[in-house]
C-alpha cells in the first residue's frame, strides 16, 4: 500500500455547502478509517482547504475514492493535490509499531 498526502482546497462562499454537507462528509471519511484507507484527515485552521492522509494501492484508485466524497457531489472543492507521500519518522511510518 502507497500513502498518499490530499489536499482540498475548498471553493470560495462554500461554507454553507460544506456546513450543510459536513455530516455525509464526516460519516464517509469515518467509514474510511474504519477500513483502514484513512489515516488522518482535518481542514486547516483557516478554512481554506483540509489534508487528508490515505493508504491506497494506486492514485487511479484513490482518485476514484475522492469522487465519491460527499463534498466532491456538493461542489465544496475548488482543487485537489495528491502527493505519494512516504512518512519515514512518527506514528504514520512503515517503522511505527
Amino acid at each position: 500500500m502507497t500513502v498518499f498526502a490530499v489536499e482540498y482546497v475548498f471553493a470560495a462562499e462554500s461554507g454553507a455547502i460544506r456546513d450543510e454537507t459536513r455530516p455525509a462528509h464526516r460519516a464517509w471519511l469515518g467509514g474510511l478509517a474504519d477500513e483502514g484507507k484513512l489515516l488522518a484527515s482535518g481542514p486547516y485552521t483557516d478554512g481554506a482547504g483540509a489534508l487528508l492522509i490515505f493508504k491506497s494501492e494506486h492514485e487511479g484508485e484513490l482518485n476514484d475514492l475522492l469522487k465519491q466524497d460527499p463534498y466532491a457531489d456538493a461542489g465544496a472543492i475548488a482543487g485537489i493535490r495528491t502527493t505519494e507521500w512516504s512518512p519515514v519518522i512518527g506514528v504514520l511510518s512503515s517503522h511505527a509499531s
